[in-house]
């Protein structure tokens, strides 16, 4: 049982399942929310962002895909917990999911108690822009000419301005505050993602080639977050 009611919305169409999970929902003590499109999901969230505490997101709806939800959801909103269930097992349905701002990604069919695992997990985090788990908590970063906005999800390098991901403003967080260490590939993956998250050491690489592109001048050819081979990466802020 919940410590305190939780709100979760789910979005899913198919009724059976997103009947399953309002009773399980309810049974844990939580307050479920099902909506089964698009443009309702996000009508909802803008008028209720404050009370959601997770989101439980199918990818195949009619008229909006989850992948639109998820990313119109991270522009509202850059923290709260996203949990993908879907039937596509790809690793590209999972990458792009990923891109989006998803936190975890489960495949259906799906094992419940793990689901609820999960569920229990991402609520005890903070809801904060980033979990910090290490070092002194950072609001801003530069690294020569590029400006790191951690409250913002950006990296400003000239006129140029990105916008990053949960994600990805996480694991660059935790670059700066290991700044020189050489991580290894499964130290990256237990510090920065959750437990039982459903990522591999192929994502931390998809993911470190996205971050040169926004703080390196040549992403090809890094000065800054650099491959040790057969282990990891290492971060160096002035080369």
């Amino acid at each position: 049982m919940a410590s305190e009611t939780k709100r979760i919305l789910i979005v899913e169409d198919e009724e059976a399942i997103a009947n399953g999970l309002r009773f399980n929902f309810e049974a844990e003590g939580y307050d479920p929310v099902v909506l089964g499109d698009g443009p309702s999901t996000l009508a909802y969230f803008e008028e209720n962002s404050h009370q959601v505490d997770l989101v439980v997101l199918d990818l195949m709806l009619p008229g909006m895909s989850g992948y639109e939800i998820c990313r119109e959801i991270r522009e509202r909103d850059q923290s709260v917990p996203i949990i993908v269930l879907s039937a596509r097992n790809l690793s590209e349905d999972k990458m792009h999911a990923f891109d989006c701002g998803t936190d975890q990604y489960v495949t259906k069919p799906f094992a419940l108690p793990e689901l609820l695992s999960r569920v229990r997990n991402l609520l005890r985090r903070p809801r904060a822009p980033l979990v910090v788990k290490h070092a002194t908590e950072i609001d801003e970063f530069q690294i020569q000419d590029v400006h790191i906005n951690f409250k913002t999800f950006e990296v400003v390098c000239g006129e140029e301005t990105h916008q990053l991901t949960t994600m990805e403003m996480q694991l660059l967080r935790y670059f700066i505050e290991h700044e020189g260490d050489v991580l290894s590939r499964s130290r990256i993956l237990r510090d920065v993602w959750e437990q039982g998250a459903d990522v591999s050491s192929r994502t931390i690489d998809n993911f470190v080639l996205r971050l040169r592109k926004y703080i390196e001048s040549d992403p090809a050819n890094p000065k800054h977050l650099l491959s040790v081979r057969g282990t990891g990466y290492r971060f160096v802020a002035n080369p």
